[in-house]
Order: C-alpha cells, then structure tokens, then sequence
C-alpha cells in the first residue's frame, strides 16, 4: 500500500503542503504538555530520563501540575486542528489521544478549529501504580525524630493523589458532514463507522472502553501506543484505500497499522532521529 513519511518537519509546516479535503482519518498522539513533553519534545532524553529515574524533570512522570499546561496544549492544538480540519474530507473523523486530565483542553481546540465532539473513547490497559507515601520526605527533614514518627503515624501511609492508571483518553471528533449520512458516504466514503468485524473483541459490537495490552517494544518512545489498537480504530473509522494521517507519527505504529489494514499512509515527525527509525519500520513491513 501507498505510504509517505515527512521526516524532520513540523506537522504545522506539513499539513499546509496536502490538499483540502484529501484525508479520510487523522489519528493523533500529539505531546501532552507535562513536563518536559510538550512542543520542544525530545523522545531520546524523555526515555532515557524517565527509565533510568522514573521522573521528568523533579517529579515522577505526570506528577508535576502546571495550570499553564492547558493553556499552552491548547495554543499548541489548536493552529493544528485548524489545518486537520481544512484537509479532512466532510464527515472524516479525528481521533486525537490526550492525557486523561487536559483531555477537556484537547477537546476544546479540536471544537474550536471546527470539529464536532463525538465521543470519548478510553483505551483500557494495566498500568503500574506510581503513587508515592511521604515517608522519606519526612524522615529527610530537619525535626526531632519523635516529630518524625508523629507524622509519619498521623499520614498512616497515604501517598500522593495517583490512583493506578487504567485507561488513556481519545477524543473522537468528526468534520461536519455534506448533506445526509447517506450522500456523505457517498461523495467521500466517510461519516459512518463499520461495526462489522471489529480487529478487538470481534464477537462484540465495539464500545468506548476498548481493552488492549501495551506494546511491549518502545522503539525509545515515551508514548507509543499499540499496533492492535491503532488497527481497530482504523478498521471502525474509515474504509479500505482511504487515506490515513498521523500528524505526529513517532515510532510509525499508526504507518504499520494503516498499512496493515490496507490503508494509504501519510506521517509527519519532527523529531528526525526517530523519523528515521519509524520509517524504515514502515517501510520493512510494506515489503513483506
């Protein structure tokens, strides 16, 4: 199938190059905007920081709180959903993931550049729990240690507000349809979803809770989301030989997704280090 990957370019940059009412589906992961992942992005320090200490920057990964962190996801977002809208074909949905606490900001600069708010969708997966008590903290403080005791009694074990994480949030808006359902999938061959043969749980009618186990391979990326996952929301959201865009293809799972769906692929990655990576691992299952 038809694939074509921009390495080393701002999204931004390359959607202004494709032409209006072109794509069928976006998918999007873009940067989460905690610390250290937002639009100056680096997936090698990101990676290699959080594996060697659990952390970005002083806190563990996700811990460190910034009410700025929506204003500035939403300042990011927004100028991109502008031009997903003006090159998604009427009725073409935009699943876009989000962490779970700004997903309310991502879903707000998708409305605003034009979108319609659908749904939200949650992967379900088992995460491992990240929450802290204060023991140590307390025990480095310059108190008596009768006062230490005290506390560390009084907190009774309580850790930091993190429950285990089990989901990560998708943001499903759709373009505004031309006419009917009917003429939309008609004129564009979008605007309705296929139920039929769901890639998760083919017996069922798909759900917005949708189990899938994390990948196993990172390819050094902090955020990589799984090839089955990426499948069945291909497979739900547009036909085959429709055109699917990833803004911010990264390992270039959603690539080997589409194509594996029989689906034509464009990526932009602006990170070339890993641009170049996920390429050659599009490219290595196109030649199967």
């Amino acid at each position: 199938m038809e694939f074509r990957f921009v390495e080393g370019i701002d999204c931004r940059q390359g959607l202004t190059k494709l032409n209006s009412n072109s794509i069928s589906l976006v998918l999007a992961d873009p940067p989460y905007f905690l610390d250290g992942m937002d639009d100056k992005w680096n997936s090698s320090q990101l990676f290699n920081k959080a594996k060697s200490s659990g952390v970005v920057g002083s806190l563990p990964v996700g811990m460190k709180f910034d009410k700025k962190q929506g204003e500035r996801l939403h300042k990011f977002m927004f100028p991109v959903a502008k031009e997903v809208f003006r090159v998604i074909k009427p009725g073409g949905f935009f699943l876009c993931f989000s962490q779970n606490r700004l997903v309310h900001r991502m879903g707000m600069a998708l409305e605003d550049a034009g979108f319609e708010i659908r749904d939200v969708l949650a992967w379900k997966y088992e995460g491992q729990a990240k929450a802290f008590t204060q023991d140590h903290f307390i025990r480095k403080r310059n108190i008596s240690k009768e006062e230490k005791e005290r506390l560390i009694k009084k907190l009774g074990g309580r850790k930091t507000p993190q429950l285990k994480p089990q989901c990560e949030l998708i943001v499903l808006a759709q373009a505004p349809r031309d006419g009917t359902f009917v003429d939309n999938f008609d004129r564009y061959e979008t605007g309705l979803i296929d139920v039929s043969n769901p890639y998760i749980q083919p017996s069922s009618f798909p759900g917005t809770i949708i189990p899938c186990k994390k990948s196993r391979s990172k390819f050094k990326h902090m955020t990589i989301k799984p090839v089955d996952l990426l499948r069945h929301l291909i497979r739900i959201f547009s036909v085959k030989g429709a055109k699917v865009l990833d803004p911010f293809a990264g390992s270039g799972s959603t690539g080997v997704a589409a194509l594996m769906e029989k689906r034509k692929f464009i990526g932009f990655e602006i990170d070339i280090e890993m641009a170049k990576k996920s390429e050659k691992r599009i490219k290595e299952y196109n030649e199967i």
